[in-house]
């Protein structure tokens, strides 16, 4: 009986624990959000260097409403590219929470052995928000868009 109960709990404690680690993986991991042109995205945040190289790749979408950003301490031409990714996206480059470049419908690779090319911006950027394909052109973003984040 006491070894029916053990399985029981570590079989509950690993559901938990799934659960965690699916809700950090697709969830927004705060109240973070950006807002251009009325058109508010809740955020998925990097916090390191490790995170921003993952990015959105190995995830098989991007709830609409969500978005994933990538904050550098200065501007620069930070190069990103769609590496292991399985579905495209839009890229918006900020700085100074004015958008100064917009790759939209940016492919995702057509297989394994496929190297993306390395997208940079116009001039430099010190944000980086990724969002669904389309999103860009469907709502009119244009360079020079002023972007309200919030929580950041």
């Amino acid at each position: 009986m006491g070894k029916v109960l053990i399985a029981i709990a570590i079989i509950i404690l690993v559901i938990i624990g799934g659960v965690f680690l699916y809700s950090k993986k697709f969830l927004p991991q705060s109240n973070a959000s950006a807002t251009i042109q009325g058109v508010t995205y809740h955020l998925l945040l990097t916090h390191d260097e490790k995170e921003r190289q993952i990015g959105l790749s190995g995830r098989d979408s991007l709830p609409k409403d969500q978005g994933m950003i990538f904050q550098f301490e200065n501007p620069d031409y930070y190069g990103f590219w769609m590496k292991d990714m399985k579905f495209p996206i839009d890229i918006i480059y900020i700085k100074d929470d004015k958008i100064v470049t917009i790759f939209p419908d940016v492919p995702s690779p057509q297989s394994e052995n496929d190297i993306p090319p390395v997208l940079r911006p116009s001039q430099p950027a010190d944000t980086v928000l990724e969002i669904n394909s389309g999103e860009s052109q469907k709502n009119g973003f244009k360079i020079g868009d002023s972007v309200v984040f919030k929580g950041l």
